[in-house]
């Protein structure tokens, strides 16, 4: 599928001290239109000629709203008509919920969301935009063809969770994924609009949840290595309180979504009587 349009949703919580060094570099590439980005990355060129950036205002107490209505480019946006920037605000409900929210309101081919600190930089769009040419969902990786992990920037304490987190996912939900939580996902416009009208999980285990939804309703899935650079200033504050919440929601994912069945697939026409509907076999 060649894609005319593509939406980048950035989740914001309280995100004003991070939000506007990250549109900079967002924005700076996008201008730049290249073919080839910084150390050989892909340019801005290989993304849709339409590129629409979404913030999605978790209900921010401080002024990510603001600064957002006080770009240039969402002054460009409501001079001329076309939408380079555009804010969502929803009432708080975690990142889950954000991203839920600003999914269903992309309205272009494809849809990817990535952190507001841009943690993935900008010339990795089109690693996931080349990916989603022949599957549904593409999923940024922070793991290597190699096995190298560029989360062993990330705190000690974050790692452990980490493995621990992946070992009970892998086993019940998602599989050989290993990068559950890479914050840059994307979507082509009929699964995003068909997985997150489902997500029914607004905590961090909402990616777990997608990632089992994409495979339970039998959508292409692929997995793209991506370059990630841990960020300072993340909301999550391990304890007891969050620890409690992330196991409940991980185990209660393929019960909430027990009788999700796989999409019925039309097959190419034939001649004579009209192609048939047929059903893929559910896996044992």
């Amino acid at each position: 599928m060649t894609a005319t349009g593509l939406t980048i949703v950035l989740p914001a919580y309280d995100e004003e001290a991070r939000l506007g060094p990250a549109l900079d570099e967002l924005f700076g590439y996008l201008r730049r239109h290249a073919e080839e980005g910084r150390d050989g990355a892909p340019g801005a060129a290989r993304l849709p000629d339409d590129v629409q950036v979404l913030v999605v205002d978790d209900g921010s107490a401080d002024g990510t709203a603001e600064l957002v209505l006080a770009r240039p480019e969402w002054a460009a946006s409501t001079v001329s008509g076309a939408r380079l920037l555009a804010l969502l605000g929803v009432p708080h409900g975690g990142k889950g919920a954000a991203v839920k929210a600003g999914m269903l309101a992309a309205e272009t081919d494809l849809a990817i969301f990535t952190d507001a600190d841009m943690a993935t930089p900008p010339d990795q769009l089109p690693l996931l935009v080349e990916a989603l040419r022949d599957h549904d969902v593409a999923l940024g990786s922070r793991i290597q063809p190699d096995g190298s992990d560029m989360r062993g920037s990330q705190p000690g304490f974050r790692r452990a969770i980490g493995r621990a987190f992946h070992g009970l996912a892998s086993v019940w939900a998602v599989g050989s994924v290993q990068d559950t939580q890479c914050g840059f996902k994307g979507f082509t416009r009929e699964a995003a609009h068909d997985l997150f009208t489902r997500q029914r999980i607004a905590s961090i285990v909402f990616d777990v949840e997608l990632i089992y939804l994409a495979r339970r309703r039998g959508y292409r899935v692929a997995v793209v290595p991506i370059v990630w650079s841990d960020k300072q200033g993340s909301r999550m504050h391990p304890g007891l309180r969050l620890g409690l919440r992330v196991a409940w929601d991980l185990f209660r994912t393929p019960f909430l979504h027990r009788r999700v069945a796989r999409r019925y697939i039309s097959l190419p026409a034939r001649q004579g009587p009209a192609a048939r509907w047929t059903r893929p076999r559910r896996r044992r």
